[in-house]
Formats: structure tokens, sequence, C-alpha cells
């Protein structure tokens, strides 16, 4: 097969987005599959790249709060290379001009809105939060349900990256053709990178004994992470116990972020680490991951900590709640900090070696990107045996 995504959210400098994309072109061409990237860039351009998969960067205005990224708004350069490129799969992910832009191309490719994302509980659900409950959230905005129910009649199918995602829409009364689970590169992590000294050493860094609780605390430094709760509940934990938290990564919220953190005796900002080998063996090396963001689809960070042996302190909602179980696991309340501060405390009363055993245990069950790229592939498969047939590819459950 030949599967053109049409994706606005890929960018050179990108993250979660352009990690999937990348490994899926690979693991694609693994299996006999051709995946192209259609990326907004600036300038026009195609990128092929080694072992399979090919970039089409076209031309597209720069969004204005990151330059790193570029918006579709003329749709005719997109449509033309559709009709060139003749793919058996056209996939869209954004609900703004691209949805409309594949929905109306005239192509005899199957087409796919796969959705990466809920912009209403990554935004409205957020800012309103204390103000009005998620149903109430929902049903203000249900005009933009009925605005992706329009461009969605134009598909062949409406699938998401995974159970969170499906709940949420199905929810609001939309239909969900299938919930593709994604998955991590499971070759970089493991628990047996834990190093003892390599702990030690970041907890003296952050002003604590060997004895002391090291979270990890890792994403994109954005409002939507809640790191100012994660920030508040490790200090209110630290009133009473031996804890501090070292944050990885980088974003639009740091210098915000560095202001509030300026003086705290155990919380550590560090810059994204991008070395593969040496952010596993940190991640191994720490104590639990804590995290805040609810709104999530899919709980990356969460499931490559769990690869790592790394136990969780995580929302009650959202894609790391999927996979938080109770034996490895602590939820909070979504959104409250005491909440989140009480789950650490019980998390560090709990016996470490059984914690540890357990994390261990779970960590051989994480979902691969192999997995989750050839249970998609043996899905377009089946929607296209049914086209060709002439039967419709939504009654595909």
């Amino acid at each position: 097969m030949r599967i053109v995504d049409v994706n606005e959210y890929y960018s050179p400098t990108g993250g979660g987005v352009r990690t999937y994309l990348d490994r899926k072109m690979g693991i694609l061409a693994e299996l006999g599959h051709e995946l192209i990237v259609i990326a907004p860039g600036k300038e026009n351009s195609v990128e092929d790249r080694p072992g399979g998969g090919r970039i089409h960067w076209v031309k597209a205005p720069r969004l204005i709060l990151d330059r790193n990224y570029g918006i579709f708004i003329e749709g005719k350069a997109i449509r033309k290379l559709l009709d060139e490129l003749k793919p058996d799969i056209v996939e869209c992910s954004s609900p703004w001009r691209p949805a409309w832009i594949v929905g109306g191309w005239q192509g005899d490719a199957l087409k796919i809105f796969f959705a990466h994302n809920d912009n209403i509980g990554a935004y409205p659900q957020r800012w309103l939060d204390g103000l009005a409950n998620r149903d109430q959230v929902e049903s203000m905005f249900d005009w933009y349900t009925q605005y992706m129910n329009r461009f969605l009649a134009k598909y062949d199918a409406f699938v998401t990256n995974g159970p969170t995602l499906a709940r949420r829409f199905r929810r609001r009364g939309m239909h969900v053709d299938a919930s593709m689970p994604l998955g991590i590169d499971k070759g970089f992590f493991s628990p047996d990178l834990r190093d003892e000294k390599l702990r030690a050493a970041i907890l003296a860094q952050i002003g604590l004994p060997p004895e002391g609780h090291l979270l990890l605390g890792m994403g994109r430094h954005h409002r939507e992470k809640r790191w100012s709760l994660v920030i508040d509940a490790v200090e209110q934990a630290g009133a009473d116990l031996p804890v501090g938290m070292i944050m990885l990564g980088d974003g639009v919220d740091r210098e915000r972020l560095e202001k509030r953190l300026a003086g705290s005796p155990h919380i550590r900002m560090f810059r994204p680490i991008y070395d593969r080998f040496r952010l596993s063996q940190i991640m191994a090396s720490c104590d639990a991951l804590i995290h805040g963001a609810d709104s999530e689809p899919f709980g990356l960070v969460g499931t490559e900590a769990l690869a790592s042996g790394l136990p969780l302190i995580v929302p009650d909602r959202g894609g790391c709640s999927d996979i938080a179980e109770v034996q490895f696991a602590e939820t909070y309340a979504a959104g409250d900090a005491q909440a989140a501060a009480d789950a650490i405390r019980r998390m560090a009363a709990r016996e470490p070696k059984i914690l540890r055993a357990a994390s261990r245990a779970a960590s051989q069950r994480v979902r691969s990107d192999r997995d989750h790229a050839v249970a998609l592939m043996d899905y377009y498969a089946e929607l296209l045996e049914r086209h060709r047939s002439g039967a419709s590819p939504r009654q595909v459950a």
C-alpha cells in the first residue's frame, strides 16, 4: 500500500508527531508499504528518507507564535500532489483546512481522518477548569463537534490513536470506526539501564541524600502539561518527605517556569536530552514519573517511562490513565495539586522492591510502534478489500 499523510503538524524540529512519522516510515518500508508525508515547508522540496519514506514539503505560511510550524491554507498544490502520487490511503489529522482539502479531493484513495488530539479537551476544558464541568464545556462547544461531523462525512473512516480519544468522541455522539493505540520504540528503554550511582548523583544535584525519592517530569513546557500543578504537588509533598524532581524539556513556557522555580530547593529544570541512551539511563534511574497533563489522548511519556520500569504518578484522566494499573501506579484527581501531593506520599510509602518488580513486569507488556503499524496496515487492508469489492468501508468495526 501507498499511504500519503497530509500532516500540518510535521516539522523538522517537531516533537511527538515527527518522531511518530519518522519511525512509521521506516517500519512500513520494512513491511512492504510506503508512507509519504505532505507537510508545510518554507519552500517546495522533496526529501527522501534512508530505508524508505519521503517528505513532500509544500510552501506554506509560518505560525506566528511558533515559526517552526506552518499551516496549510491553499489546497491546489496538495490536491495536485495527491493526483500525482496516486495513493491507496490518504490520512489527515488536522481538523482545520487540511480536513477540507483532503475531504474534498476527488481521487480514488480511501480517506482516513486519524485523530491524534482533541481540541475541546486540550483547550476550553482546561481554560474553564473550575468554572464549568466537563459535560457543560462539551455542551457549550457542541458547535465544534458538529463542525467535525461535517468534514468527517467526506471520509471513509474516522480512526483515533487509542481508547482515550475514542471514548471522548463517542461520548459526544460521534461515530468512531476504529481505535488504533500507538506504541513506542521499545529498543531504547529498559529497566536494566537503572544505575544507582547515577541516581545518587542526580539526588545530590537537587540537594537530597541517596535515600531520597527522585521524581521525573518530562515533556514540553506548555500550560496544557500543567507543570505548575506538578511543581506545587512536589513542593507540598516535600514538606514532610525527602522528595525532589528533575524536569527534562523545553518550550514556550520555560521562562515562566524558571521564575516559578527560583529558590525551589529540590526541583531543577534541565534542557532536553537528545542522546537516547543517556535519556533512557536517566529514566530508568529515577524512582517514578510524575505527570500533570490530563488532556493528552496517548500517554507517550508514561509509556516510555513504563518501558523503563518506572512507576507512574498520573492524573485519573487522559492517555496516561489508560496504562496506570494499581500494581505500579498512583492516580490522582486531574487538576488537583493536593491530590497529586497525596499520590506522591502514597507512592513513597510503598515497598520499593515490590513496586519496582511490578513496574519491571509491566515493562514487558508495553506496546511497540511496530505492533501499532502492523495492526493499522491490517485494518487498512481490510478497508481496501471491502472498498474494492463495492462494500462500504464504514461497515468494518
